[in-house]
């Protein structure tokens, strides 16, 4: 009797309370309470077209929080539910409407799954080499309130990555968002919740705002002081103007050669101060490249040309030196050297230095040096004199190192940088056939908060995304659309452009559409691929490109989603949204218009392999400015490899081909 007056009452409990026995084991761990406690607790602003992009960034950063406190990057996965549920009440504080598995097509178990399976900080550095996780330790567990230890540790990031290769499944924390997980959890004063920390490495800016009498008073110093300072650099220049020229007349008279060097007002002898950025003599160039001898020229394009040099300490490197240069044009050259070397990934191209120069000789010269690229760029190995094609594992490598490159650009760099004229022939392969995405000159930077840029449409025919083309609205998903013109043509070693047979382009993205409406995706694959595939993942390439590359902005899905899609084979892919038939057969009269009215559209081609069969002289910067604007051309003849490639260039001289090697 007394056994059963125990077991009534404890069968009441769990007939009416049928949760109460397993709450305890299901509770959330994270602590999603530490995003109001980052900076004065105001949560920074959110663009409404990346909300799912800043609710993953919060995510992960809640997550560094808990490897930090228990050494597992992701919770238990019957704690999934009641994780999201925490996120979603947190959410909806701010925005009340927003379901976040349901607008950002998240799946329940993705909170607890993480790359390559990993779940503990243990497994992580048994999967990174000790030399990377070495370097981690060091350039992250500092403060990264300021841009060069932020890119310093950001670039470690980007090693550590090269080791995470394995399959990842679907998930809010993929492989590259591992590392920003790891690297927050390092310290305990520059943890997850200190403002600089979660603006580095997880873009969320919690930096109050100041106000008040004070800040105005703050505000009046600084402008004061600014005043003060403006004058004396400008008194400093002056005096310093008069005494160059005083020398230089008098060397003049002495000396047959007179080298000048050219300080620019821009800001390059302040980035050196802050970079590794090397300012080479012209000496130094002229040595590295046997005075520009016609054997070092591996490349020639509207810019100038592309020559292979020799540093003193044996390294190869390869020099683009501008022609019809000016004083002038020292803007967009300033431009394209400060946009290269703000950005450090392994799939970019990598910046060693410059040189600006005035002789009495040569004239004004402005030189960019770079990493020599082994293997030439990807239009060298479509649609080069290379007989062998690529293999499908080579293929899908350029691919993803591609994507990546693109969406460290739009996601990774601060502020964002929209490339603007991505092509095969500036997609440059190391020797491992890595892709790095190169030529800057035309890149912009994208101010945070900002939908969309209004500005000149440049680029080349075929790859420019047509609300670009017509309305002149430069977005990251611009960058998306020429990638899927780029993946189209790695997938099928077809042409952009292709001539039909009334003699008239049209766009092969447009076919590759009609071939996907008709369920025959894997027609679009070049045949005799060596090593092909799996049909299925062929199939998917496919369809990512043909999103990529569709006509309509929405449509369209952001480099994150591309690299998510293309790295992991069990991502669902959205369905390919009709076209609007108007829309397909009038798009390359929207590029012709473009580059006819208001534009610079140039051809697909951008920069050839230079050969010795063809009578034209190296350009050098002497040269009239008029010899290099030509015009753009669909039509490519059978056997030139030069066809025209730099057309008029935005703002100055643009970088307008790639490097490879003879």
């Amino acid at each position: 009797m007394s056994f059963l007056s125990y077991l009534l009452p404890l069968l009441f409990l769990l007939l009416n309370f049928p949760s109460f026995s397993i709450s305890a084991t299901t509770a959330c761990p994270l602590n999603i309470t530490i995003l109001r406690h980052i900076g004065d607790g105001t949560l920074p602003p959110i663009d409404p077209g990346k909300q799912c992009h800043y609710i993953t960034q919060a995510i992960n950063l809640v997550q560094s929080d808990y490897l930090h406190r228990t050494g597992l990057f992701v919770p238990p996965p019957n704690t999934a539910e009641s994780c999201w549920t925490s996120f979603q009440s947190f959410i909806n504080e701010f925005q009340p409407n927003f379901d976040i598995r349901r607008s950002c097509r998240f799946q329940t178990s993705w909170i607890s799954q993480g790359c390559m399976n990993i779940t503990t900080k243990q497994q992580f550095e048994n999967q990174v080499s000790l030399p990377q996780l070495q370097s981690l330790q060091l350039n992250c567990n500092t403060s990264l309130d300021n841009n060069t230890p932020c890119a310093l540790c950001t670039s470690k990031r980007s090693e550590a990555l090269s080791s995470l290769t394995g399959a990842t499944p679907g998930t809010v924390a993929d492989c590259r968002s591992y590392t920003a997980i790891y690297s927050a959890s390092l310290s305990v004063e520059f943890g997850p919740t200190n403002t600089g920390t979660a603006k580095c490495l997880f873009g969320l800016d919690f930096t109050p705002d100041s106000s008040g009498s004070s800040s105005k008073h703050k505000t009046t110093v600084i402008v004061l002081v600014t005043v003060f300072l403006f004058l004396g650099l400008l008194l400093f220049c002056g005096i310093w103007i008069f005494l160059k020229r005083r020398k230089i007349a008098k060397e003049k008279g002495k000396n047959g050669r007179t080298e000048i060097v050219i300080g620019l007002n821009s800001g390059l002898d302040s980035m050196n101060q802050s970079t590794t950025l090397i300012r080479f003599s012209f000496d130094e160039i002229k040595k590295a490249t046997r005075n520009f001898s016609r054997d070092n020229i591996i490349g020639s394009g509207g810019y100038g040309n592309v020559y292979k040099g020799l540093l003193s300490d044996g390294t190869e490197v390869a020099l683009k030196r501008f022609k019809n240069c000016s004083v002038a044009g020292d803007e967009s050259f300033t431009h394209e050297v400060q946009v290269i070397a703000s950005v450090r990934h392994v799939n970019l191209v990598a910046l060693r230095g410059y040189c600006t120069a005035t002789t009495n000789l040569e004239g004004h010269q402005r030189i960019i040096v770079t990493d020599l690229m082994e293997n030439g760029s990807l239009y060298d190995h479509l649609f080069g004199s290379s007989k062998k094609k690529l293999s499908w594992p080579m293929r899908q490598k350029i691919a993803l190192g591609t994507a990546r490159g693109l969406a460290y650009l739009h996601y990774g760099a601060q502020p964002s940088i929209i490339h603007r004229d991505i092509k095969a022939s500036n997609i440059l392969l190391d020797e491992k056939f890595e892709a790095k995405v190169a030529d800057f000159g035309l890149a912009k930077f994208n101010p945070e908060g900002m939908t969309h840029m209004s500005t000149r449409v440049a680029g080349t025919m075929g790859y420019v995304a047509p609300e670009y083309a017509l309305y002149g609205q430069l977005t990251e998903r611009s960058d998306v659309f020429s990638f899927g013109v780029l993946l189209l043509e790695l997938l099928s070693g077809r042409k952009a452009l292709e001539t039909n047979e009334d003699g008239q382009p049209s766009a092969f993205s447009d076919l590759a559409w009609s071939l996907v409406r008709n369920n025959r995706a894997l027609d679009v694959v070049e045949d005799g691929m060596p090593e092909p595939g799996t049909p299925e993942i062929l199939e998917k390439y496919v369809l990512v490109a043909v999103l990529c590359s569709h006509p309509q902005l929405y449509a369209r899905p952001t480099m994150d989603q591309v690299v998510k899609m293309l790295e992991t084979d069990d991502e669902a892919l959205p369905s390919v949204v009709e076209r609007p038939i108007p829309f397909i057969s009038g798009r390359l009269d929207i590029e012709k218009s473009a580059s006819n009215n208001s534009g610079q559209l140039c051809s697909p081609t951008g920069y050839q392999a230079y050969t010795l069969q063809q009578s034209r002289r190296a350009s050098t910067c002497n040269e009239e400015e008029g010899n290099s604007k030509r015009p753009s051309s669909f039509k490519e003849e059978e056997g030139n490899s030069r066809s025209p490639s730099n057309f008029k260039e935005e703002e100055g001289n643009s970088e307008r081909g790639s490097v490879s090697k003879d």
